[in-house]
């Protein structure tokens, strides 16, 4: 019920799965009201402050964005998001030398991983709560969300896909840090080999890989030889998303995410349109109390797995 940071700095390398780039990533501990910030960087100058906010967010399909996607920006931000939320992690530096986070897996796995490994800390302010007073819907293109007044943070998310792979799939659940772990963490992003050529044409994918993607082939089947690590990936990880977009609220969501088809952009307008109305939420806070300093451990290094030729 109040606020959180990490215990101890954590280090990420990797690599962008969009840009096909290097990238190294630090988490550090921060101060109560900091938020999640980050701070782009060349070399030792840090370059731009981006905090992650959904006035920050760029409407864009194919992952999260927060800044200029023309200028100064940060990309595919959602996993290390969702991540930080699920584990109740309100306070962090993110300190990065690349325009986008590092893939590691394909899920968050590995940060869920290091920041258990790195403890969180309670800080002596008290932690922020948007919570839903009345329902708000978008639709686009066929696909619609909405949020609705629920007593808790819960997600219910649907997806359908013209692929005997995929189909209709639906999950539903409230969020807690254990569910999240044993759910939805490992469930990897996904994608399309015949979509390869525009996505590289485009820009995209150019470090996607069978150790870091789910593919579907041109048969309509997953073509990675370890096959799925859940019966319902698919929807898991479009789940795992929409947890890492609703992040950007700056405080923790009481009320139920839905959405069918959806997708980062689709995301993004949901919660625009909640905090556009200021009769749909209200902002509250639970009392303060005494809380222990934060305490200190040795850096948590975590290095993505190798990649193979295979890209999507």
């Amino acid at each position: 019920m109040f606020q959180q940071t990490i215990g101890s700095r954590i280090a990420f390398d990797g690599v962008g799965v969009h840009s096909g780039l290097p990238v190294q990533l630090s988490l550090l501990p921060a101060e109560a009201n900091t938020g999640i910030v980050f701070h782009l960087f060349d070399g030792s100058e840090l370059l731009h402050e981006i905090k992650a906010t959904s006035a920050n967010a760029a409407l864009i399909d194919l992952a999260t964005v927060v800044g200029d996607p023309r200028g100064a920006h940060v990309s595919t931000i959602e996993h290390l998001m969702a991540s930080l939320y699920a584990m109740g992690v309100d306070n962090i530096v993110v300190q990065i030398d690349a325009q986008e986070t590092p893939i590691m897996d394909g899920c968050a796995a590995a940060f869920i991983a290091a920041i258990r490994e790195a403890g969180t800390v309670s800080q002596a302010c008290r932690r922020r709560y948007l919570r839903v007073l009345k329902p708000v819907t978008v639709e686009m293109n066929g696909a619609w969300a909405e949020y609705r007044p629920h007593n808790g943070t819960r997600f219910e998310v649907e997806i359908e896909f013209d692929s005997p792979a995929i189909g209709r799939q639906a999950y539903s659940a409230d969020l807690t840090a254990e569910r999240f772990a044993r759910d939805l963490s490992r469930a990897r992003t996904f994608g399309f080999m015949k979509d390869v050529e525009r996505l590289w044409a485009a820009g995209f994918a150019l470090g996607s890989s069978l150790e870091n993607s789910v593919v579907i082939g041109e048969d309509g089947r997953v073509i990675n030889p370890e096959g799925l690590r859940y019966k319902d990936e698919f929807v898991r990880h479009k789940t795992l998303d929409a947890i890492g977009d609703q992040a950007l609220a700056g405080a923790r969501v009481l009320g139920c995410y839905r959405s069918y088809r959806g997708g980062h952009k689709l995301n993004a307008l949901a919660l625009q349109a909640l905090l556009a109305d200021r009769r749909a939420y209200e902002m509250i806070e639970m009392p303060s109390r005494r809380v222990d300093p934060v305490r200190h451990a040795p850096l948590v290094a975590v290095a993505a797995p190798a990649y193979g030729p295979q890209t999507l």
